[in-house]
């Protein structure tokens, strides 16, 4: 097997498991350890990794999430549940803000079921798909575009919501402690903060996983948001302070 098979097979294997152990690498492909660790280098320095003792993982840690190509993969039915979850807050004639990622690549995706609508959005997934929708009033926000996280970034995203409006924000994180939201990358925070401030109302979506972690930066207190939207029944204790903020949340059945 080649060098770039080799590497492919190992991502294969992460989006499915979410963790490989190095020697398991080593006896599969049937090369020696070295050999992997070079493979999960270069893998971990491209962003598509985190290596950790003994193997490596695509889960988000304190200062790494992975490639949005990566998870774009993962979790499809879950995102597509809270994707339709989100879709019911939207009214036609709204004008609706979508940051990045890829479960909000997934919502605004379908916001053309909901149009005539205003969409405004940093997410080059969702431009890219809202272009050309008939009804659809696109507002791309500009900025500095991130291959990582296939966004656009900066002062000058910051400085345009600065000077926009809209009914609705959907806002996603990759980690929740406690009552507090975070986000590993600071150029994302700020520009999902300007979404809130900028937005009548803020609905924060996060998988169930997500909840009981956390991150290098602090985005936002849950109590910012107006609603939180999850696909599963987050852990007891989460679940319990949740409701002891009085927070709205909703978890997106079948």
């Amino acid at each position: 097997m080649k060098r770039e098979e080799r590497r492919q097979a190992i991502m294969d294997l992460l989006v499915g498991a979410r963790a490989v152990d190095l020697d398991d690498l080593a006896d599969r492909f049937a090369v020696s350890r070295m050999t992997i660790h070079r493979d999960l280098d270069d893998l971990e320095q491209a962003g598509l990794l985190r290596k950790v003792r003994g193997g490596a993982t695509i889960e988000a840690g304190t200062q790494f999430e992975s490639d949005f190509r990566i998870r774009a993969l993962q979790d499809s039915d879950a995102k597509a549940r809270m994707a339709r979850a989100a879709l019911d807050l939207v009214e036609p004639g709204m004008t609706v803000m979508v940051n990045d990622g890829s479960m909000a690549a997934l919502l605004g995706a379908n916001l053309v079921d909901k149009a005539p609508l205003t969409v405004i959005t940093n997410n080059a997934a969702v431009i890219d798909r809202l272009k050309d929708a008939p009804r659809v009033t696109l507002i791309a926000l500009g900025g500095a575009y991130s291959a990582k996280f296939n966004g656009f970034f900066g002062v000058v995203t910051e400085d345009a919501l600065a000077r926009l409006r809209a009914d609705l924000a959907f806002i996603s994180t990759p980690a929740v402690a406690g009552l507090r939201a975070f986000h590993m990358d600071d150029a994302a925070v700020r520009a999902k903060r300007a979404m809130i401030a900028a937005a009548d109302r803020s609905v924060l979506l996060v998988n169930h996983t997500r909840f009981g972690r956390s991150a290098l930066h602090a985005l936002a207190d849950l109590t910012d948001f107006d609603a939180i939207i999850t696909d599963a029944a987050p852990a007891p204790d989460d679940r319990a302070a949740i409701d002891r903020a009085g927070l709205r949340l909703t978890i997106a059945r079948d």
